[in-house]
């Protein structure tokens, strides 16, 4: 077979076809373009995810995209030094997750909900404003990309007036995440890493004078009390906290209500049942996951399917590959929002499991309930979407639609 490559425009905007052949193929697959291994069984996704031989430090591995990054990051963030929880493995690992995790438990989104449903309430408010003007609205702009920056952004501390401004650093951010981006891409990214890192310090200066009840108020406790080695250290965190709490959430809100106006059956089926809506949202996040693949690097000699991975070779673990898989999923590429047992890994699996799980669920599952209950007869207005060129992070550019403002109560 031709070496696996994700980054092109066809696979871009339908990778699920692509991956079939590669897992029926040939699913433990070197590819040269990517000088890495590429598995899209389940079943080896989910061993790499979980076994401790293979790293989330992505720096130990010799591949030359993984330099590439890692020379990018260090250009664009006087912070390229610094570990992150995502890119560490045990015990650092452990010890940066734990900084945090008491904000993202379940019982702490539940107390969130009802934040979390009044301000999808005013952007919807918003929507059908701009629909009875226009004859239409942007899922994408009016919904999906405000909602989950204002939540981690209030989460986190920041004042409503500073929001926007958090919002261009997150979205500059991710841009970063595009392997070919260009240099004046990179100049940008720069410039607001080095702004969000300077808004950072002098936020933590400010807790460290009036704690509030916000994650930077954590973190400056944690400071004090050894837990946290660095103000660096604290800074990363915060930033990963943003772009991980956003990016991902607009992009599955994008993805998920394309596929549900794709399949008016299952529409239908949601709008008649109210109660499968959080079955509902895993099978959507299973159908088209936001995060496509994530990596890691074998610390040790590793066998998989008969092909011997080599000790600090790049494994691509394809997410969207895995959550196709008709071993584990039955017809897989048909959406079924009754689907169950349903053990996607959207998410990821093992101890990198997405911290902000909770979080995106309970915004998906308001958001989507708020959004057909609003508007009955919503409707595509373009018959192609418009996808990013960020293969990593699966999304859309835009996302019009036509509503109808008849609504009614949900059960």
């Amino acid at each position: 077979m031709e070496p696996f490559n994700p980054f092109r425009p066809e696979v871009i905007a339908d990778p699920y076809p692509y991956y079939a052949r590669y897992r029926q193929e040939d699913p433990v697959h070197w590819s040269s373009t990517l000088d890495a291994w590429v598995l899209t069984r389940y079943e080896d996704v989910s061993f790499v995810l979980r076994d401790p031989r293979f790293s989330a430090n992505r720096r130990q591995g010799r591949n030359r995209f993984i330099q590439l990054a890692e020379a990018r990051q260090q250009y664009v963030s006087p912070l390229g030094n610094v570990v992150t929880m995502l890119g560490a493995d045990p015990p650092e690992h452990t010890r940066l997750r734990r900084l945090v995790s008491q904000s993202f438990t379940l019982k702490a989104i539940n107390a969130l909900r009802p934040r979390i449903e009044e301000l999808v309430h005013q952007l919807l408010d918003g929507a059908e404003a701009k629909a009875r003007r226009e004859g239409y609205f942007d899922v994408i702009a009016d919904l999906a990309y405000p909602l989950p920056v204002t939540v981690i952004a209030e989460m986190l501390g920041i004042p409503p007036e500073d929001m926007d401004t958090f919002k261009r650093w997150s979205d500059d951010i991710a841009l970063s995440l595009e392997p070919f981006a260009p240099l004046q891409v990179l100049e940008r990214v720069r410039r607001s890493m080095q702004e969000m890192v300077e808004y950072f310090q002098d936020a933590l200066a400010q807790r460290r004078r009036e704690p509030r009840q916000d994650i930077v108020s954590v973190l400056v406790e944690a400071e004090r009390e050894g837990r946290v080695r660095s103000e660096e250290e604290a800074i990363a965190t915060l930033i990963l906290l943003l772009v991980a709490g956003n990016e991902t959430t607009t992009n599955f809100l994008g993805n998920a209500v394309l596929a549900l106006l794709r399949h008016p059956d299952q529409l239908q089926r949601l709008r008649e049942d109210p109660a499968l809506i959080e079955r509902a949202v895993e099978e959507l996040l299973r159908y088209d996951p936001p995060a496509q693949t994530t990596t890691r690097v074998a610390l040790e000699e590793v066998e998989i399917g008969g092909r011997r991975i080599e000790p600090y070779q790049v494994v691509f673990a394809v997410l969207g590959a895995a959550n196709h898989d008709p071993e584990v999923f039955p017809e897989p590429d048909r959406l079924d929002l009754t689907r169950h047992p349903n053990p996607h890994l959207a998410f990821g699996e093992g101890i990198h499991f997405c911290l902000g799980a909770p979080l995106a669920r309970a915004e998906s599952q308001i958001a989507l309930r708020a959004l057909l209950d609003r508007f009955p007869g919503i409707h595509l207005v373009e018959d192609e979407p418009c996808w990013r060129p960020n293969y990593i992070l699966r999304g859309l550019k835009r996302l019009l639609v036509a509503p109808s403002t008849t609504g009614r109560t949900w059960a």
